[in-house]
């Protein structure tokens, strides 16, 4: 256990950080499956809502220092091939 009030405080700063990232890195990878589970069932509209809702949250996550710019990015330009990929073709 730590000694000094300084560096309880950092376990306390520690423990909430934690928990923050810990629920941040869960939204991520919920946002990302639920995608990937509208892809798979092949609904093309349910899968482009999906992503347009991921996109505009990833980019909020970008302007709160959640996310780096180009994992954000990334992340999205792989959901949206997977979404274009079973794009009606007569559309």
């Amino acid at each position: 256990m730590a000694n000094t009030k300084s560096a309880q405080k950092r376990i306390r700063q520690t423990r909430k950080r934690t928990e923050r990232n810990r629920y941040y890195r869960t939204r991520v990878k919920t946002l990302t499956r639920k995608v990937r589970e509208t892809v798979e069932a092949g609904n093309y509209e349910e899968a482009l809502t999906a992503w347009k809702a991921v996109n505009k949250k990833f980019q909020s996550y970008i302007n709160k220092g959640i996310l780096k710019k180009n994992t954000a990015r990334r992340k999205i330009s792989k959901l949206h091939k997977l979404v274009k990929s079973i794009e009606p073709q007569n559309a």
